[in-house]
C-alpha cells in the first residue's frame, strides 16, 4: 500500500480546486474528486468505472492504487485512486458540463499534438515569462 506523498491542488476549467496526487508520471484522483471534476454523483463515477473495467478497455491494477491517505479529521484511510488513463476513459463516458468541457479541452490538445507534435500549457508559459 502507498502513501499519499504530495497531494497537489489541481485546477479544472476554473470551477473546483480538486486535491489530486501527481506521482510515477502521472495524476491521480479518489472516486470522489473524480466526481468533483466530472460534477456527478460518486455512484457515476463508480458505474462508468466498473464498464470500463469489465469491457476490458482498461486494466484495474494498472490504472488504480488503493493508497493511504490522512483525512480532516486526522485519520488515515485507505482509498482506491485512480490515474489519468482511468480519468480519461470516465471523461469520455460521463454526461455533465465539466465533461463535456474536459473532452473539448482534451481532444484540443490532442488534435495540437498531433498537427505540431508538442502540445503547450500557453498561459502556463506566459505566467512562467513574466
Amino acid at each position: 500500500m502507498a502513501e499519499l506523498e504530495n497531494p497537489s491542488e489541481f485546477l479544472f476549467y476554473g470551477a473546483n480546486k480538486v486535491a489530486v496526487m501527481v506521482r510515477a508520471e502521472s495524476v491521480w484522483a479518489s472516486q470522489k474528486n473524480l466526481a468533483l471534476i466530472f460534477g456527478v454523483d460518486r455512484t457515476v463515477i463508480t458505474k462508468h468505472l466498473q464498464n470500463i473495467f469489465e469491457c476490458g478497455e482498461l486494466d484495474k491494477n494498472s490504472v488504480s492504487a488503493k493508497i493511504a491517505h490522512t483525512a480532516p479529521d486526522g485519520k488515515t484511510y485507505n482509498t482506491m485512486f485512480y490515474n489519468l488513463d482511468a480519468m480519461l476513459s470516465v471523461g469520455y463516458r460521463v454526461n455533465s458540463i465539466q465533461a463535456t468541457q474536459f473532452r473539448i479541452w482534451a481532444t484540443s490538445v490532442l488534435k495540437e499534438y498531433l498537427l505540431k507534435g508538442f502540445a503547450l500549457d500557453d498561459d502556463r508559459v506566459r505566467a512562467a515569462v513574466c
